[in-house]
């Protein structure tokens, strides 16, 4: 791909997907349906979306996203549902789908159908958890769609592997798809808990902001390399790595985490628009394939795959929800009760995404005889029909459902109120330590820099609680949210004296940006709670 229509779908994109904050329709779903429209313009550039591209450079930095911003902590406290949805389901799907697909296709083989089934089963990451976010869904459903999205294209890459095998007749047998799947399983849980400790160690001791963040940039790229290179699950890998790493972040320094966050999020927002977008522009390339099948006849055939990805979905998810509980004292004293109204959520919120289409178009145009695949070109379009039709039809109805359900959205009261909990803690103990460093002579301090300490622990220990308190009657205000204000006011003050100062002369363009960082680190501390 040239550089130019490179660089005019990032800028397109990024520009669709910042229009969408303004509206109520999450930018996933736009992002798509401006692709799907995009595609048919006169001048736009035809974009194929190439597998040996999306697998190996866009998926490791997008999942390692997603799991560096994931709770390994809630993720192990959710195994149970997130291994039966990211496992259990995926492999259901597979089977269940093609077989199906198999009966309702004519002239479909069973080996290629299975094919159709592994790539249409995972759920997309960056649909599931740009949506549940933007829903503001109840934490656990929120994790445990996070925990599948994070693992089910492992599960899926390896059973297309092995459909894929046997549908080329490269002999493939179920003890060889079982093997195949341990291997990819273990390998990549192997390779990431081999990596973790000692790219944490590098992290740990690079004493530079920079470096620390090429390193992390790196990670993900190194982590799926490592583990495909030894035949195990690349994805398994970098989200191994990511959730350790995200665990441990508070052990490397203050400047590294504020870059990293910044990086990774330009990263992941100019990824995942470019990604969904790219999902749209594949329309007349998957069109123009169609080959011996009429539009009017494949869109049946895409009606009824969609109709059954969504049905084997909830097929799946009610028993998966309540057997367990109904068979285990143990799992019902560990795991909160649920009703109905959870799984009827997580069943709807399984949209597909690039990793399905990717996967399609890496099946081989021919087999090991030489022959064409059969019915590729149909697959493909079933594969696509599926993703555009999973992302509109359920990524539009789901805020509706949700109302409709009267689900408990997160209990932002009980939230502020265990932060400010926790900051009131962690404040004591901060107090505790200034009063023993201020006792040691060799740390004396002028009375009015020592109370400023004081003054700052305090603010910070009564913001959250301010939070909870009264609003000012005629601001509408909080007394944090008041105090953030006129701090930004007088660092707005102070800004504009040291740009007057610097054109005329008074002081250079180095040290403007000196005083001007400082202000600015000054502002991210007074704003950064706000703003989450």
């Amino acid at each position: 791909m040239d550089a130019l229509p490179l660089v005019a779908l990032i800028a397109a994109s990024a520009a669709v997907a910042g229009a969408a904050r303004r509206t109520p329709v999450p930018a996933p779903l736009l992002l798509v349906a401006v692709g799907l429209v995009g595609a048919y313009v006169p001048g736009v550039p035809a974009y194929t979306l190439d597998p040996h591209i999306v697998l190996p450079l866009v998926l490791p930095p997008l999942l390692h996203t997603a799991a560096l911003e994931s709770s390994y902590l809630d993720l192990r406290a959710n195994l149970r549902p997130v291994a039966l949805l990211s496992v259990g389901y995926t492999l259901f799907a597979t089977v269940v789908v093609g077989y199906l697909a198999y009966l309702l296709v004519p002239d479909l083989p069973l080996t290629a159908a299975l094919v159709l089934g592994a790539v249409i089963a995972p759920p997309d990451a960056v649909a599931a958890t740009a949506i549940a976010r933007r829903l503001r869904l109840p934490s656990r459903i929120t994790t445990i769609l996070q925990g599948e999205s994070l693992v089910n294209d492992a599960t899926a890459i390896t059973a297309y592997k092995v459909a894929l095998a046997a549908a080329v007749g490269a002999g493939a047998t179920w003890g060889d798809g079982v093997k195949e799947f341990a291997l990819a399983a273990i390998g990549g849980i192997g390779v990431g808990l081999v990596l973790m400790l000692p790219i944490h160690w590098l992290r740990r001791h690079l004493h530079e902001a920079l470096l620390q963040n090429t390193l992390s940039l790196l990670i993900p790229f190194v982590a799926y390399a490592a583990a495909e290179q030894v035949g195990a699950s690349g994805v398994l890998a970098v989200v191994v790595v990511a959730l350790y790493l995200g665990h441990r972040s508070w052990q490397v320094d203050f400047a590294t985490r504020l870059q990293e966050e910044a990086v990774w999020k330009v990263v992941a927002f100019l990824l995942e628009s470019a990604v969904f977008a790219l999902i749209g522009l594949q329309m007349p390339v998957v069109l123009k394939g169609l080959g011996e099948y009429g539009v009017a006849e494949a869109v049946w055939y895409a009606v009824g795959v969609f109709a059954l990805v969504v049905a084997a979905r909830f097929v799946w998810v009610f028993p998966a929800t309540f057997l367990p509980r109904a068979v285990s004292e143990r799992i019902r004293r560990r795991e909160p009760e649920t009703d109905w109204t959870a799984p009827v959520i997580v069943g709807w919120a399984g949209m597909r995404g690039v990793v399905s289409l990717a996967i399609a178009f890496s099946i081989p145009l021919t087999m090991e005889d030489g022959q064409g695949f059969p019915a590729r070109n149909l697959v493909l379009f079933l594969t696509f029909t599926t993703v555009i039709g999973t992302l509109v039809v359920q990524g539009l109805t789901l805020p509706p459902l949700i109302r409709l359900l009267k689900l408990p959205g997160r209990d932002t009261q009980a939230e502020t109120l265990a932060e400010a909990q926790a900051q009131s803690e962690a404040s004591r103990a901060a107090e505790a330590r200034l009063e023993e460093l201020l006792a040691d002579e060799r740390n004396t301090l002028p009375p009015p820099l020592a109370a400023r300490l004081r003054t700052v622990l305090e603010r910070r220990r009564n913001a959250v609680w301010e939070r909870l308190g009264a609003v000012n009657e005629t601001t509408g205000e909080s007394a944090d949210d008041t105090y953030r204000r006129l701090s930004r006011e007088m660092i707005d003050a102070e800004r504009k004296v040291f740009v007057s100062l610097r054109d005329e002369r008074r002081i250079d363009d180095e040290m403007m940006r000196t005083l001007l960082r400082r202000l600015d680190l000054e502002e991210a501390a007074a704003y950064r709670e706000g703003e989450e």
